[in-house]
């Protein structure tokens, strides 16, 4: 070999170097295989292995190329890839994904219709959107703007239920980003994990960032209930339940301890993310469209969850807002749905939720099962409705005695009362007799107030004329609108009233009430008749058949209690009574009278 012939060899191989180094395309990844368990099926689906920049950016976009390297770094390549639809489904939701960010575009609860009777789509990818964000070496990282690749596991738990899981995953050399979604049968409870492999350096944050906001989509008919039940609910790691308002002005809250979840949750419906551990820095925020009649409202929360390992997970809720169902997911779920004032609460959450559960086993219609419960109540509370008739009617056989003492001391108000007293303690007779186990029925009372509107077992349930029990019955609109009363009239409010009235006159033959509170309660239903016309129709049903069902057990005892027995026995009291002393809580209330009667005198 010639001296030329050595020289040509050397710039030839010092040609191909240079090129090596410097121009040739690094080699292609290979892809992460998916492992596969005996006891389950992976199918692997056909999203592109993540392409180099060179690739897919053109000569003349230099420019985009820069800006997405100096935004992304490392990451660059995971920006760049085809977005598409997947899907985990079961036999009560179907949760669509995005291979674009592993985001959760849209849910359908497949057990429920829209008020329009179409598909109820809880949310979709225009009316919600979720921005998780992490820290990295370049600055945030909207994991959003990530394209990955998907696999769905099919398998089984120890008890026989299939579950699926979606892993997508997002990768190079240095590192990968795992983010998987579980989703068993007959489950609402939507699993997410999420997790950070290497990217040592790359990727610096310690708390992964999110940022929610959801116009919640109305569901129901009539918008004003459904938006004076909406509300932005929170559970504190602590054990405190509380939520924003149900006003339509601006509001807004950071919380200041960690949270255990938060939920949108409008009147039979929520979505929500419980923590597996917890949810710092959790900031709140409600509001209410003034035009738009298609919005409940609209509701945003901002908080992070801690990394620990480069891991976090959480739970999704997606479903109804049935008190047994939320009671399973997680500790004070079930103050999702308003089971009303604590005094009241206890007797839907132990009595009329079980009661009705129990009734649902035997009976498929609601107004049967409505029936039903005003009987199984009445007769449990009827020993109290027998005292109270019996204390009325002591009241009335005493009545001219009564009105002895207001020809005598009309004019002394002081004097009239003391002397009352005396001829109660005489006579064996207690005024509040017959108050007192009436007060004691008001829980029953306001309990079925708060819990008919918040049923969703009544929602598209028809009886009768009422077409769906969870709202109104329109009997017939009117050509105009009443003030607080609406355009529409209710047939089973109006029955309500006129029972309550006819309930008020034949009470007040049984009672001395006289003047003001006499006429109170023919006052009360008209109130009433205002306030249930745009309430639910199970409501005003309830209380229509409570009202018919009084009057039974009132016409029954009155068959049995006679009038003059019972003025005997009052005789007898009196007879018994003479030489009877003052008990000292008599003789205490007598001198705060005396001295109250003093003092106003002075």
């Amino acid at each position: 070999m010639d001296r030329n012939q050595a020289t040509g060899l050397i710039l030839f191989a010092a040609v191909i170097l240079v090129y090596s180094l410097f121009f040739a395309a690094s080699p292609e990844l290979p892809e992460v295989e998916t492992a596969t368990s005996p006891q389950s099926e992976s199918i692997q689906s056909n999203v592109p292995s993540q392409p180099a920049i060179t690739d897919t950016i053109s000569e003349n976009d230099s420019t985009l190329d820069a800006a997405r390297l100096a935004k992304y770094g490392a990451l660059a390549s995971l920006t760049v890839g085809e977005e598409k639809s997947l899907t985990l489904e079961n036999d009560l939701i179907q949760v669509e994904i995005s291979s674009k960010g592993a985001q959760v575009k849209a849910v359908i609860l497949k057990e429920y219709k829209s008020w329009k009777m179409e598909p109820l789509e809880l949310f979709n990818a225009e009316s919600s959107k979720m921005d998780f964000i992490i820290e990295s070496k370049n600055g945030p990282l909207d994991l959003n703007d990530i394209y990955y690749t998907s696999s769905i596991e099919n398998s089984q738990n120890e008890a026989g239920v299939k579950i699926q899981t979606l892993t997508l995953k997002a990768g190079t050399e240095s590192g990968q980003i795992i983010q998987s979604f579980t989703l068993a049968d007959g489950s609402y409870q939507v699993q997410k994990s999420f997790e950070v492999d290497r990217y040592q350096g790359v990727i610096t944050g310690d708390a992964l960032s999110l940022n929610w906001e959801d116009q919640v989509i109305a569901q129901e008919m009539n918008l004003s209930e459904s938006r004076r039940q909406a509300r932005l609910n929170y559970y504190t790691t602590s054990g405190s339940f509380d939520n924003l308002g149900a006003g339509d002005d601006l509001e807004q809250e950071t919380i200041a301890e960690p949270v255990k979840w938060v939920s949108f949750s409008q009147r039979f419906f929520t979505a929500a993310m419980i923590a597996d551990t917890d949810f710092q820095n959790v900031s709140i925020t409600q509001s209410t469209p003034e035009t738009d009649s298609t919005i409940v409202r609209t509701m945003a929360t901002s908080l992070s969850i801690p990394l620990q390992e480069g891991k976090a997970g959480f739970t999704y809720y997606f479903g109804p807002d049935k008190y047994k169902t939320l009671k399973k997911v997680t500790e004070g779920f079930e103050d999702n749905v308003d089971m009303g004032y604590f005094f009241v609460s206890w007797v839907n959450k132990y009595i009329i939720v079980n009661l009705f559960a129990f009734l649902e086993n035997f009976f498929t219609n609601y107004g049967v099962i409505i029936v039903i419960i005003v009987f199984l109540i009445k007769l449990a509370l009827f020993p109290l409705t027998y005292k109270s008739y019996i204390g009325m009617a002591k009241m009335r056989v005493i009545k001219p005695e009564i009105d002895e003492l207001k020809e005598k001391y009309g004019d002394d108000a002081t004097k009239m009362q003391q002397e009352q007293m005396k001829l109660f303690s005489k006579l064996g007779v207690s005024p509040i007799s017959g108050c007192l186990p009436m007060v004691l029925q008001m829980p029953f009372l306001f309990a079925l107030f708060f819990f008919f509107p918040n049923a969703i077992e009544l929602r598209q349930e028809s009886f009768l004329w009422a077409t769906d029990l969870s709202t109104y019955d329109t009997f017939f609109n009117l050509p105009f609108t009443i003030p607080f009363y609406g355009s529409h009239v209710s047939l089973f409010t109006l029955l309500m009233t006129v029972s309550q009235i006819i309930y008020t006159h034949f009470n007040n033959q049984l009672t001395t009430a006289t003047g003001p509170m006499k006429n109170l309660g023919y006052i009360m239903p008209v109130m009433f008749m205002f306030i249930l016309n745009s309430y639910p129709a199970g409501l005003s049903f309830y209380y229509f058949v409570s009202n018919m069902v009084t009057f039974g057990q009132q016409a029954l005892i009155k068959l049995f209690v006679d009038d003059e027995k019972i003025r005997a026995k009052v005789d007898e009291s009196k007879a018994k009574n003479v030489n009877k002393k003052k008990s000292k809580f008599q003789q205490k209330l007598e001198d705060a009278m005396k001295t109250a009667d003093t003092t106003r005198k002075k």
